[in-house]
C-alpha cells in the first residue's frame, strides 16, 4: 500500500514542468510585482527628465469671450424743447407754450462683443536655474535606473533563493525515495529470513519501523516541496495551482573570471553608483539654488482681436460696429536683489546637503569593501564544504555498501546497516544543502560586484 502511494506521488512529480533557470528570470522580469512598479517609476522619472518638463520652452495662452446683451430704454429730456430747422423754439398753437421734447423709447437693442488673443512668454535668461534643474532631472533618471536594477537584482537573488530551495527539495525527496526502497527490501528480506527460520521477528519489527519513518520523512519533505513550489509562483506572479519542477544543475563562475569582477567590484557596486548619482543631483541643486542672484530676462508676444457691435442708442440711432486688431512685443528683466535672505539660506543648506552626501559615499564605501570581502570569504568557505561534503557521500556509500554485504552475510545487526544508512542519507542531504548554499553565496558575491545581470546564472 505504502509502496503503491510513493510510486504515484513519484509519477505526478516527474510529470510537471521542468522551469529552467533562463525561464525563471524571464518570467520574473515580465510578472514580479516588484519589478513592475520599479520599471514603472523609471517612466516616470523619464518623462520628468523630457525637454518638456525642463522650462526651456515656451508657454502660449489662448484667451477668447463673447458676450451677448440686450437693453428697453426710455430717454427723457427734461427742459428740452422742440425746435425747427432755423433752430426757433416750436410753440403749441393752442396753449401758446413751447412744446417739449418727448421721450424717446428704444425697445429690443441688442449688442454682442467677441474678443480673442494668444500670448506668448518665453523666459530667454533665468540665471542658469533652468539648466542645472534640467541636468538634475537627467540624473534623477538616471539614478531611478539603478535603483530598477537593484530592485531586480534583489528579486533576482530572492528568486534564486527559493528556486534553488525547490531543488534541494527535489533532490532530498530522490534520496529519501531511495533510502524508502533501500528499507522496504531489507524489511522483505527480513520477513523471508523470518519465514525460513534464519533470523527473529526483531529484524523484522525494526525494518517496519524504520520504513515508516522514512515513508513520514518523504511524506513531509513533499509537503514541504510543494508549499515552496508556491513560494516560487508568488515570486514569478504564476498560478499557485501550477507547480514548477526546476534544473538542479549548477554550474560555478570560472574563477579567472570571478577575479577580474572582484577587481572592478566597488566601482560597479550598485550602492556606490547610487552614491555617485546622489552626490551630482545635490550639486546641481547647488548650482540651481545660485541662480537667485542673478537677473531673469523674458521675452513676450500677444495678438488680438476685438469686435464690438454696440446697439442703437438715443444719440446714435445706427449700429455701430468697431472690429479691432492688436499685436505686441514686449522684454522684461526682473532682478531680485534681495530676497530677505531665503535664497542664501537654501543655498547654505544645500551645500551642507551636498557634503552630507560625500560623507555618506566614503561611509558606503567603506561598507562595500567589508561586504565584498565578507561575500568573498563565504562563498570560498562554503564552496570548500561542498566539496568535502562530495568526499563525504562518496566515503558514505561505500560504508552503507559494505555494511549492506555484511549484512546479508550475518555479520553486523540490522541496526548498524539503518546507522549507515542514516549516515549516507544525512551525507547526500549534507552535499545538496552545501552545494545551494555555495551557488546563493556567489550570487551574492556577483550582486555586491554588480555582475549579477551580466552572467549566466
Amino acid at each position: 500500500m505504502t509502496t503503491l502511494m510513493v510510486v504515484a506521488v513519484h509519477s505526478l512529480v516527474a510529470q510537471e514542468k521542468i522551469l529552467s533557470k533562463e525561464e525563471a528570470v524571464k518570467l520574473m522580469l515580465e510578472n514580479n510585482f516588484g519589478v513592475r512598479i520599479a520599471k514603472n517609476n523609471v517612466r516616470v522619472a523619464e518623462n520628468n527628465k523630457s525637454i518638456l518638463n525642463s522650462g526651456f520652452l515656451p508657454t502660449l495662452t489662448g484667451t477668447a469671450g463673447a458676450d451677448y446683451q440686450r437693453d428697453d430704454s426710455t430717454f427723457e429730456f427734461p427742459g428740452q424743447f422742440l425746435s425747427d430747422d432755423e433752430g426757433n423754439v416750436q410753440i403749441d398753437p393752442e396753449t401758446g407754450n413751447p412744446i417739449s421734447r418727448p421721450d424717446a423709447e428704444l425697445d429690443k437693442a441688442e449688442a454682442q462683443r467677441y474678443n480673442a488673443r494668444l500670448t506668448a512668454n518665453y523666459t530667454l535668461f533665468d540665471g542658469l536655474g533652468r539648466w542645472y534643474d534640467y541636468k538634475r532631472l537627467k540624473e534623477e533618471y538616471n539614478l531611478s535606473e539603478l535603483q530598477a536594477r537593484e530592485t531586480i537584482e534583489t528579486t533576482i537573488l530572492q528568486l534564486f533563493t527559493v528556486y534553488f530551495e525547490v531543488a534541494r527539495l527535489s533532490e532530498n525527496i530522490s534520496v529519501l525515495e531511495e533510502t524508502f526502497a533501500n528499507t522496504e527490501n531489507r524489511l522483505q528480506r527480513a520477513e523471508y529470513s523470518f519465514e525460513y527460520g534464519q533470523t527473529n521477528k526483531l529484524d523484522v519489527l525494526n525494518a517496519e519501523v524504520d520504513l515508516v519513518n522514512d515513508s513520514i520523512n518523504l511524506m513531509n519533505e513533499r509537503q514541504t516541496l510543494r508549499n515552496t513550489q508556491r513560494d516560487l509562483n508568488v515570486l514569478l506572479n504564476e498560478d499557485l495551482k501550477d507547480f514548477f519542477n526546476v534544473d538542479t544543475n549548477v554550474v560555478f563562475t570560472n574563477a579567472l573570471t570571478l577575479d577580474e569582477f572582484l577587481e572592478e567590484g566597488e566601482r560597479n557596486n550598485i550602492r556606490m553608483l547610487q552614491a555617485e548619482k546622489n552626490i551630482m543631483i545635490n550639486d546641481y541643486n547647488l548650482k540651481a539654488g545660485k541662480s537667485v542672484f542673478l537677473p531673469t530676462v523674458g521675452l513676450t508676444g500677444f495678438y488680438g482681436w476685438n469686435l464690438n457691435q454696440n446697439a442703437p442708442g438715443a444719440f446714435f440711432p445706427g449700429v455701430n460696429v468697431n472690429n479691432r486688431r492688436n499685436f505686441g512685443l514686449g522684454a522684461s528683466l526682473t532682478w531680485n536683489l534681495f530676497d530677505g535672505g531665503t535664497g542664501i539660506t537654501q543655498i547654505k543648506n544645500a551645500r551642507v546637503l551636498l557634503d552630507s552626501q560625500e560623507i555618506l559615499e566614503k561611509q558606503i564605501k567603506q561598507e562595500v569593501k567589508r561586504d565584498i570581502a565578507n561575500a568573498k570569504g563565504n562563498f570560498e568557505n562554503r564552496l570548500e564544504i561542498y566539496r568535502l561534503q562530495e568526499q563525504n557521500v562518496t566515503t558514505a556509500t561505500n560504508n552503507y555498501d559494505r555494511s549492506n554485504e555484511r549484512y546479508k552475510l550475518g555479520q553486523i545487526t540490522s541496526v548498524e546497516l539503518r546507522q549507515a544508512q542514516l549516515n549516507l542519507l544525512n551525507a547526500k542531504t549534507s552535499k545538496n544543502l552545501a552545494k545551494y548554499n555555495a551557488k546563493l553565496a556567489e550570487l551574492q558575491l556577483l550582486q555586491l560586484t554588480g555582475q549579477l545581470l551580466n552572467v549566466e546564472l
